[in-house]
């Protein structure tokens, strides 16, 4: 049987995912019979086969990275603001703040280039299924745990704190899924599958929209919720393309744009600091269309053909 006494040690995340692997490979057969004999087309081979490996090379780079990234944490740790006593409403206030640093941890990684330019693995799919959940942005493990470390200086247990984020991650794993439709009165405030299709969806309308893990109420409230329309029908992947789907162009794609963009001749060095930390799109001769450009010129023909309809 699953020990939640030691769930909540150090042994707490690898306990976790030992106990998962079964029940991911039940469910994930399962989408696979249902994507083929509905004709859906859910999985292609090559694809799979990405996932796989990039999640895997996000696995090990987080058991080299482990310890380090503790030491950072517990260092917080130690010089925290709040001792808690350890009940359960300690520990839903755990789960609580660690899906909300993850959604600024979510929101940094689609809003900074240095930041998306690891993301943006997890988004270059052009299928969506379950085991994109594993397609993982293969370097945010040099990085993650400093999102987390303010909640260990406020004063939750370091351990705590990535077992909740575990937890969490299983659960944003199932919602990428096209099997489920929408899930009822969840819709209001958990992320469903329909909401993380919507994430995963390279339409203008769609896109740095829905960027919760567990929890939608935190889009709600900070302005990135959308709603999946069924008039407007998901596309999935990135745009511009990438010119092939390789794992070397799939990991370093953007990476190779970024250095491209610094190496131009006689740039300021705020333009190279720009080039790397604004936002995907930005350019220093104000050429460039960055997210928001794009969606303030999408609702801005909305409203004028509502004007011509009207008229």
């Amino acid at each position: 049987m699953l020990d939640f006494s030691n769930i909540l040690t150090e042994h707490g995340q690898t306990i976790l995912y030992f106990y998962t692997i079964p029940f991911f490979t039940v469910v994930i057969f399962a989408e696979m019979l249902f994507s083929y004999f509905g004709n859906r087309q859910l999985y292609k081979g090559k694809d799979l086969a990405m996932n796989v490996f990039l999640a895997l090379i996000n696995f090990g780079l987080d058991l080299v990275m482990k310890t380090f990234a503790m030491l950072v944490m517990f260092f917080f740790f130690t010089h925290r603001i709040f001792d808690f006593d350890l009940n359960v409403w300690y520990f839903i206030a755990c789960f609580v703040v660690t899906d909300f640093a993850y959604f600024v941890h979510h929101y940094v990684d689609h809003h900074s280039r240095f930041f998306w330019a690891v993301h943006i693995t997890h988004h270059n799919s052009e299928h969506f299924n379950i085991t994109t959940g594993f397609r993982s942005p293969v370097l945010q493990p040099l990085y993650r745990y400093l999102f987390f470390s303010p909640l260990a200086l406020l004063g939750f247990n370091p351990w705590h704190v990535m077992v909740m984020y575990s937890l969490g991650q299983i659960y944003g794993t199932l919602v990428h899924t096209q099997t489920v439709k929408k899930m009822g009165f969840l819709e209001y405030f958990m992320v469903t599958p329909s909401h993380h299709r919507v994430h995963h969806a390279c339409n203008i309308k769609y896109l740095d929209r829905n960027m919760g893990m567990v929890f939608i109420i935190w889009d709600r409230i900070f302005g990135t919720f959308e709603a999946e329309d069924p008039k407007v029908p998901v596309k999935y992947g990135i745009y511009p393309k990438m010119p092939d789907n390789g794992a070397v162009t799939t990991i370093f794609y953007e990476w190779r744009k970024i250095w491209k963009d610094l190496k131009q001749p006689k740039l300021k060095l705020t333009d190279r600091i720009n080039y790397l930390f604004n936002s995907p799109g930005w350019r220093h001769d104000g050429t460039g269309k960055t997210v928001r450009n794009f969606q303030k010129e999408y609702w801005a023909k909305k409203r004028k053909s509502v004007k011509k309809k009207v008229a």
